[in-house]
């Protein structure tokens, strides 16, 4: 029977978790078998740089925090080598950065993830790691937006250039 130190300690881990899943707004599950300590490290700098938590997680601690959150179905790929990669804010991050050094590794893999509160099938996860960064779809809307506006000034220019500038030729005449 493990003391009452240790099981306080655990459950101050499993009400981190527990936290850390209630706000992030997305979050990936990776199998991180096989990575070397370079590459690990590589992959921690570019999550840490898109503002993605990324930290190795206890199967047992997180199957708790998954269901005090509502999470149940993570519990099926909870076996094996977990890391849990959230983020708070940027939707597509963690499972781009993460599908991407998956693509190039034959251990490393992405087991499933979460959206909004609800558990995603790994089809899902690929799809949101193929989406572009959200600085890149908001340029994206701001172009959409701003094209008919270009589009108006140019034919406007067009009109001035072509009929010339009436109001010099008025003021000479006076």
């Amino acid at each position: 029977m493990p003391s009452k130190a240790i099981l306080e300690q655990k459950k101050q881990a499993v009400a981190a978790l527990a936290d850390t899943l209630r706000s992030s707004v997305t979050g990936v599950l990776v199998e991180y078998k096989g990575i070397n300590v370079a590459d690990d490290t590589k992959l921690r700098s570019d999550l840490r740089a898109a503002g993605v938590k990324y930290s190795v997680v206890k199967n047992s601690l997180l199957e708790l925090a998954a269901k005090e959150v509502a999470l149940d179905e993570l519990a099926p790929h909870l076996a094996g080598t977990t890391a849990l990669a959230t983020s708070e804010s940027d939707y597509t991050a963690a499972a781009r950065i993460l599908s991407k050094y998956a693509a190039t590794s034959k251990t490393f893999r992405v087991k499933t993830g979460f959206l909004d509160g609800k558990v995603i099938p790994l089809e899902k996860v690929d799809t949101l790691a193929k989406l572009p960064s959200r600085e890149v779809l908001l340029a994206t809307v701001c172009n959409a937006f701003q094209a008919p506006i270009a589009a108006f000034a140019r034919a406007a220019q067009a009109i001035v250039d072509k009929n010339g500038d009436p109001a010099p030729a008025e003021e000479a005449a006076a």
